[in-house]
Protein backbone atom coordinates (compact mmCIF):
# COMPACT_ATOMS: atom_id res chain seq x y z
CA UNK A 1 0.00 0.00 0.00
CA UNK A 2 1.46 3.39 -0.92
CA UNK A 3 1.73 6.34 1.46
CA UNK A 4 -0.82 8.24 -0.60
CA UNK A 5 -3.41 5.46 -0.55
CA UNK A 6 -3.14 5.10 3.21
CA UNK A 7 -3.98 8.74 3.74
CA UNK A 8 -0.90 9.33 5.90
CA UNK A 9 1.30 12.24 4.95
CA UNK A 10 4.98 11.29 4.49
CA UNK A 11 5.96 14.07 6.91
CA UNK A 12 3.90 12.55 9.71
CA UNK A 13 5.29 9.96 12.05
CA UNK A 14 3.22 7.66 14.29
CA UNK A 15 3.02 8.10 18.03
CA UNK A 16 3.38 4.65 19.55
CA UNK A 17 1.73 2.75 16.72
CA UNK A 18 0.49 4.00 13.36
CA UNK A 19 -2.96 5.56 13.88
CA UNK A 20 -5.63 6.98 11.58
CA UNK A 21 -9.37 7.43 11.28
CA UNK A 22 -11.36 5.45 8.81
CA UNK A 23 -11.34 8.54 6.58
CA UNK A 24 -7.54 8.59 6.68
CA UNK A 25 -6.96 11.51 9.08
CA UNK A 26 -4.39 11.19 11.84
CA UNK A 27 -5.76 11.15 15.40
CA UNK A 28 -2.89 11.33 17.90
CA UNK A 29 -5.11 12.55 20.74
CA UNK A 30 -8.66 11.29 20.09
CA UNK A 31 -10.76 8.91 22.13
CA UNK A 32 -10.39 6.06 19.66
CA UNK A 33 -7.44 5.16 17.47
CA UNK A 34 -7.18 2.74 14.58
CA UNK A 35 -4.10 0.61 14.78
CA UNK A 36 -1.85 -0.97 12.24
CA UNK A 37 0.13 -3.40 12.27
CA UNK A 38 -2.42 -5.21 10.16
CA UNK A 39 -3.98 -8.59 11.03
CA UNK A 40 -2.41 -11.75 9.57
CA UNK A 41 -3.06 -12.41 5.91
CA UNK A 42 -6.55 -13.70 5.28
CA UNK A 43 -7.91 -12.53 8.61
CA UNK A 44 -10.11 -9.50 9.03
CA UNK A 45 -10.14 -8.50 5.35
CA UNK A 46 -13.04 -7.00 3.50
CA UNK A 47 -14.38 -8.35 0.25
CA UNK A 48 -12.15 -5.94 -1.64
CA UNK A 49 -9.09 -7.21 0.21
CA UNK A 50 -8.74 -4.07 2.32
CA UNK A 51 -7.49 -4.84 5.84
CA UNK A 52 -10.09 -4.45 8.57
CA UNK A 53 -9.34 -1.63 10.98
CA UNK A 54 -8.84 -2.56 14.62
CA UNK A 55 -9.94 0.03 17.18
CA UNK A 56 -8.62 0.42 20.69
CA UNK A 57 -10.23 2.97 23.02
CA UNK A 58 -7.88 5.27 24.89
CA UNK A 59 -8.66 6.45 28.43
CA UNK A 60 -10.86 9.53 28.31
CA UNK A 61 -8.43 11.41 30.50
CA UNK A 62 -5.64 10.91 27.96
CA UNK A 63 -6.66 14.11 26.24
CA UNK A 64 -5.93 15.92 29.51
CA UNK A 65 -2.43 14.54 29.90
CA UNK A 66 -0.88 17.90 29.05
CA UNK A 67 -2.97 19.77 31.61
CA UNK A 68 -2.37 17.10 34.27
CA UNK A 69 1.35 17.23 33.61
CA UNK A 70 1.32 21.03 33.88
CA UNK A 71 -0.52 20.95 37.21
CA UNK A 72 1.84 18.32 38.64
CA UNK A 73 4.87 20.28 37.49
CA UNK A 74 3.51 23.50 39.00
CA UNK A 75 2.73 21.79 42.33
CA UNK A 76 6.15 20.12 42.45
CA UNK A 77 7.97 23.34 41.56
CA UNK A 78 5.96 25.27 44.15
CA UNK A 79 6.75 22.71 46.85
CA UNK A 80 10.44 22.80 45.94
CA UNK A 81 10.40 26.61 46.03
CA UNK A 82 9.15 26.60 49.64
CA UNK A 83 11.37 23.69 50.72
CA UNK A 84 14.33 25.79 51.98
CA UNK A 85 12.17 27.61 54.53
CA UNK A 86 12.24 24.72 57.02
CA UNK A 87 14.86 22.41 55.51
CA UNK A 88 18.34 21.67 56.80
CA UNK A 89 21.47 22.29 54.75
CA UNK A 90 21.74 18.54 54.11
CA UNK A 91 18.20 18.39 52.71
CA UNK A 92 18.87 21.36 50.45
CA UNK A 93 22.10 19.76 49.23
CA UNK A 94 20.21 16.52 48.46
CA UNK A 95 17.50 18.49 46.64
CA UNK A 96 20.16 20.20 44.51
CA UNK A 97 21.51 16.77 43.58
CA UNK A 98 18.02 15.61 42.56
CA UNK A 99 17.49 18.73 40.44
CA UNK A 100 20.94 18.35 38.89
CA UNK A 101 20.12 14.75 37.97
CA UNK A 102 16.84 15.88 36.40
CA UNK A 103 18.76 18.36 34.24
CA UNK A 104 21.31 15.76 33.15
CA UNK A 105 18.80 12.97 32.47
CA UNK A 106 16.17 15.08 30.71
CA UNK A 107 18.76 16.81 28.51
CA UNK A 108 20.40 13.46 27.66
CA UNK A 109 16.95 12.17 26.76
CA UNK A 110 16.54 14.93 24.16
CA UNK A 111 19.29 13.49 21.98
CA UNK A 112 19.52 9.85 23.02
CA UNK A 113 15.94 9.06 24.06
CA UNK A 114 14.26 10.70 21.08
CA UNK A 115 16.79 9.97 18.32
CA UNK A 116 18.42 6.78 19.62
CA UNK A 117 21.95 8.22 19.43
CA UNK A 118 23.45 7.09 22.74
CA UNK A 119 25.81 9.80 24.00
CA UNK A 120 28.55 9.58 26.61
CA UNK A 121 29.38 13.25 26.11
CA UNK A 122 27.31 14.75 28.92
CA UNK A 123 30.24 14.50 31.32
CA UNK A 124 32.27 16.57 28.86
CA UNK A 125 29.58 19.23 28.52
CA UNK A 126 29.12 19.28 32.29
CA UNK A 127 32.85 19.85 32.87
CA UNK A 128 33.21 22.44 30.13
CA UNK A 129 30.25 24.42 31.46
CA UNK A 130 31.68 24.22 34.99
CA UNK A 131 35.03 25.61 33.87
CA UNK A 132 33.60 28.36 31.66
CA UNK A 133 31.23 29.55 34.38
CA UNK A 134 33.72 28.94 37.20
CA UNK A 135 36.54 30.91 35.56
CA UNK A 136 34.23 33.83 34.86
CA UNK A 137 33.24 33.87 38.52
CA UNK A 138 36.86 33.44 39.68
CA UNK A 139 38.11 36.41 37.63
CA UNK A 140 34.99 38.42 38.51
CA UNK A 141 34.45 38.91 34.77
CA UNK A 142 30.68 38.44 35.05
CA UNK A 143 27.94 38.02 37.64
CA UNK A 144 27.17 34.44 38.61
CA UNK A 145 23.95 34.15 36.62
CA UNK A 146 25.67 35.48 33.49
CA UNK A 147 28.42 32.92 34.09
CA UNK A 148 25.80 30.15 34.29
CA UNK A 149 24.27 31.28 31.00
CA UNK A 150 27.74 31.51 29.44
CA UNK A 151 28.49 27.94 30.51
CA UNK A 152 25.37 26.68 28.75
CA UNK A 153 25.96 28.74 25.61
CA UNK A 154 29.58 27.60 25.42
CA UNK A 155 28.62 23.93 25.42
CA UNK A 156 25.85 24.56 22.90
CA UNK A 157 28.38 26.27 20.59
CA UNK A 158 30.78 23.35 20.93
CA UNK A 159 27.97 20.91 20.17
CA UNK A 160 27.08 22.90 17.07
CA UNK A 161 30.68 22.69 15.82
CA UNK A 162 31.29 19.00 16.53
CA UNK A 163 27.73 17.83 15.93
CA UNK A 164 27.78 17.81 12.13
CA UNK A 165 30.71 15.39 11.74
CA UNK A 166 30.01 13.21 14.78
CA UNK A 167 26.28 12.75 14.12
CA UNK A 168 27.18 11.06 10.85
CA UNK A 169 28.42 8.21 13.01
CA UNK A 170 25.94 5.65 14.28
CA UNK A 171 25.58 3.19 17.11
CA UNK A 172 28.70 2.52 19.18
CA UNK A 173 30.83 4.77 16.97
CA UNK A 174 28.92 7.87 18.06
CA UNK A 175 29.01 6.75 21.70
CA UNK A 176 32.79 6.26 21.57
CA UNK A 177 33.24 9.62 19.84
CA UNK A 178 31.33 11.35 22.65
CA UNK A 179 33.39 9.50 25.24
CA UNK A 180 36.48 10.74 23.41
CA UNK A 181 35.15 14.30 23.61
CA UNK A 182 35.00 14.04 27.41
CA UNK A 183 38.55 12.71 27.64
CA UNK A 184 39.87 15.31 25.19
CA UNK A 185 38.23 18.15 27.13
CA UNK A 186 39.73 16.84 30.38
CA UNK A 187 43.20 16.65 28.83
CA UNK A 188 42.97 20.18 27.42
CA UNK A 189 41.82 21.63 30.73
CA UNK A 190 44.61 19.82 32.59
CA UNK A 191 47.32 20.88 30.14
CA UNK A 192 46.19 24.50 29.69
CA UNK A 193 47.25 25.46 33.19
CA UNK A 194 47.91 29.11 32.31
CA UNK A 195 44.15 29.57 31.94
CA UNK A 196 42.51 26.71 33.81
CA UNK A 197 45.15 26.22 36.57
CA UNK A 198 45.53 22.64 35.34
CA UNK A 199 45.38 19.81 37.83
CA UNK A 200 45.49 22.21 40.77
CA UNK A 201 41.88 23.14 40.14
CA UNK A 202 40.09 26.43 40.70
CA UNK A 203 38.95 27.68 44.09
CA UNK A 204 35.81 29.81 43.80
CA UNK A 205 34.64 32.39 46.34
CA UNK A 206 33.16 30.80 49.44
CA UNK A 207 29.46 31.51 49.98
CA UNK A 208 29.20 32.18 53.68
CA UNK A 209 25.64 33.45 53.79
CA UNK A 210 22.77 30.95 53.58
CA UNK A 211 20.91 33.29 51.23
CA UNK A 212 23.85 33.19 48.81
CA UNK A 213 23.92 29.40 48.85
CA UNK A 214 20.17 29.28 48.24
CA UNK A 215 20.65 31.13 44.95
CA UNK A 216 22.32 27.97 43.63
CA UNK A 217 19.32 25.93 44.70
CA UNK A 218 16.81 28.21 43.00
CA UNK A 219 18.94 28.48 39.88
CA UNK A 220 19.05 24.68 39.62
CA UNK A 221 15.29 24.54 40.21
CA UNK A 222 14.63 27.00 37.38
CA UNK A 223 16.93 25.03 35.09
CA UNK A 224 15.19 21.73 35.93
CA UNK A 225 11.73 23.20 35.29
CA UNK A 226 12.97 24.70 32.02
CA UNK A 227 14.39 21.42 30.71
CA UNK A 228 11.13 19.65 31.66
CA UNK A 229 9.10 22.21 29.70
CA UNK A 230 11.48 21.98 26.75
CA UNK A 231 11.18 18.19 26.79
CA UNK A 232 7.39 18.41 26.73
CA UNK A 233 7.50 20.95 23.89
CA UNK A 234 9.76 18.67 21.86
CA UNK A 235 7.72 15.54 22.62
CA UNK A 236 4.45 17.12 21.48
CA UNK A 237 5.80 18.89 18.39
CA UNK A 238 6.31 17.76 14.83
CA UNK A 239 10.02 18.16 15.47
CA UNK A 240 9.74 15.50 18.18
CA UNK A 241 7.77 13.18 15.92
CA UNK A 242 10.51 13.36 13.34
CA UNK A 243 13.14 12.64 15.99
CA UNK A 244 11.17 9.50 16.88
CA UNK A 245 11.11 8.55 13.20
CA UNK A 246 14.91 8.87 13.11
CA UNK A 247 15.15 6.67 16.19
CA UNK A 248 12.92 3.95 14.71
CA UNK A 249 14.38 3.91 11.18
CA UNK A 250 16.65 6.72 10.04
CA UNK A 251 16.81 5.49 6.47
CA UNK A 252 13.03 5.42 6.17
CA UNK A 253 12.79 8.86 7.79
CA UNK A 254 15.19 10.25 5.23
CA UNK A 255 13.21 8.63 2.42
CA UNK A 256 10.07 10.34 3.74
CA UNK A 257 11.71 13.72 3.23
CA UNK A 258 12.90 14.43 6.77
CA UNK A 259 16.17 16.36 6.98
CA UNK A 260 17.70 13.95 9.48
CA UNK A 261 21.00 15.81 9.83
CA UNK A 262 19.36 19.12 10.74
CA UNK A 263 16.97 17.47 13.21
CA UNK A 264 19.72 15.49 14.94
CA UNK A 265 21.94 18.55 15.14
CA UNK A 266 19.12 20.65 16.60
CA UNK A 267 18.42 18.04 19.29
CA UNK A 268 22.14 17.69 20.03
CA UNK A 269 22.69 21.42 20.50
CA UNK A 270 19.57 21.75 22.62
CA UNK A 271 20.56 18.84 24.84
CA UNK A 272 24.10 20.18 25.37
CA UNK A 273 23.01 23.54 26.81
CA UNK A 274 21.55 22.19 30.05
CA UNK A 275 24.52 20.12 31.33
CA UNK A 276 26.78 23.12 30.66
CA UNK A 277 24.56 25.48 32.66
CA UNK A 278 24.10 22.87 35.40
CA UNK A 279 27.87 22.40 35.59
CA UNK A 280 28.37 26.13 36.17
CA UNK A 281 25.77 26.15 38.97
CA UNK A 282 27.27 23.07 40.59
CA UNK A 283 30.76 24.58 40.40
CA UNK A 284 29.54 27.63 42.33
CA UNK A 285 27.83 25.33 44.82
CA UNK A 286 30.91 23.20 45.55
CA UNK A 287 33.35 26.13 45.47
CA UNK A 288 36.09 24.07 43.81
CA UNK A 289 36.48 22.52 40.36
CA UNK A 290 39.12 20.15 39.03
CA UNK A 291 39.30 17.90 35.93
CA UNK A 292 39.03 14.48 37.63
CA UNK A 293 35.82 15.46 39.41
CA UNK A 294 33.92 17.42 36.78
CA UNK A 295 34.94 15.35 33.76
CA UNK A 296 34.31 12.00 35.47
CA UNK A 297 32.37 9.57 33.27
CA UNK A 298 30.00 8.95 36.20
CA UNK A 299 28.11 12.11 35.16
CA UNK A 300 27.26 10.51 31.83
CA UNK A 301 26.43 7.20 33.49
CA UNK A 302 24.16 9.00 35.95
CA UNK A 303 22.25 10.63 33.08
CA UNK A 304 21.94 7.37 31.14
CA UNK A 305 20.93 5.19 34.08
CA UNK A 306 18.38 7.73 35.31
CA UNK A 307 16.74 8.17 31.94
CA UNK A 308 16.62 4.44 31.24
CA UNK A 309 15.19 3.68 34.67
CA UNK A 310 12.34 6.18 34.30
CA UNK A 311 11.77 5.63 30.58
CA UNK A 312 13.82 7.14 27.77
CA UNK A 313 11.93 8.85 25.00
CA UNK A 314 9.35 10.16 27.47
CA UNK A 315 8.96 13.47 29.28
CA UNK A 316 8.20 12.34 32.80
CA UNK A 317 10.41 9.23 32.78
CA UNK A 318 13.76 10.97 33.43
CA UNK A 319 12.16 13.01 36.23
CA UNK A 320 10.84 9.89 37.95
CA UNK A 321 14.17 8.16 37.46
CA UNK A 322 16.08 11.13 38.90
CA UNK A 323 14.07 11.12 42.12
CA UNK A 324 14.18 7.34 42.59
CA UNK A 325 17.81 6.84 41.65
CA UNK A 326 19.16 9.79 43.63
CA UNK A 327 17.37 8.77 46.81
CA UNK A 328 18.44 5.13 46.40
CA UNK A 329 22.06 6.06 45.71
CA UNK A 330 22.08 8.42 48.69
CA UNK A 331 20.89 5.62 50.95
CA UNK A 332 23.54 3.29 49.51
CA UNK A 333 26.18 6.00 49.97
CA UNK A 334 25.29 6.35 53.65
CA UNK A 335 25.92 2.62 54.11
CA UNK A 336 28.90 2.09 51.80
CA UNK A 337 30.53 5.05 49.98
CA UNK A 338 32.22 2.73 47.48
CA UNK A 339 29.08 0.86 46.44
CA UNK A 340 26.90 3.64 45.11
CA UNK A 341 28.55 3.70 41.66
CA UNK A 342 27.69 0.02 41.28
CA UNK A 343 24.03 0.99 41.58
CA UNK A 344 24.12 2.90 38.28
CA UNK A 345 25.74 0.11 36.27
CA UNK A 346 23.59 -2.54 37.90
CA UNK A 347 20.39 -0.65 37.21
CA UNK A 348 21.26 -0.28 33.53
CA UNK A 349 21.68 -4.06 33.26
CA UNK A 350 18.46 -4.79 35.16
CA UNK A 351 16.40 -2.27 33.17
CA UNK A 352 17.69 -3.54 29.83
CA UNK A 353 16.96 -7.16 30.77
CA UNK A 354 13.62 -6.86 32.54
CA UNK A 355 12.00 -3.44 31.86
CA UNK A 356 13.59 -2.08 28.67
CA UNK A 357 11.03 0.72 28.48
CA UNK A 358 11.61 1.85 32.05
CA UNK A 359 9.07 2.51 34.78
CA UNK A 360 6.79 4.48 32.44
CA UNK A 361 6.50 1.54 30.01
CA UNK A 362 5.84 -0.78 32.95
CA UNK A 363 2.96 1.42 34.11
CA UNK A 364 1.64 1.63 30.55
CA UNK A 365 1.59 -2.16 30.19
CA UNK A 366 -0.29 -2.37 33.48
CA UNK A 367 -2.89 0.05 32.11
CA UNK A 368 -2.17 2.77 34.68
CA UNK A 369 -0.81 5.21 32.10
CA UNK A 370 -1.97 5.79 28.51
CA UNK A 371 0.29 5.00 25.62
CA UNK A 372 0.87 8.60 24.66
CA UNK A 373 4.02 10.33 23.51
CA UNK A 374 2.95 13.32 25.60
CA UNK A 375 4.09 11.44 28.70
Amino acid sequence: MSAGSSGISPSMVPDQVPVRRSNGAMTPGGDTVIETPLPPAGEGESEAGTPRVVTRPLPRWERWVGAIYGVLLAVAAGAMAFLPMNASDYTISLAITVLLTVCLASSWNLISGFTGYVSFGHAGFFGIGAYVGGLLIYHEAASWYVAVLAGGLATAAIALVIGYPTLRLRGPYFAVAMLGLTELASIIVTAWDSVTFGGSGVFLPILYERSERLTNYYAMLVLAVTVALVSYAVATSRFGLRLLAIRDDEGAARAMGINTTAHKLGAFVLSSFFPGAAGAIYARQTGYIDPPTFFAVIWSIRAIATSMLGGQGTVIGPIIGAVVLTLVSEEVWSRDPNAYQIVFGGLIVLVVLFIPGGLVALLQRAGWLPRSRRL
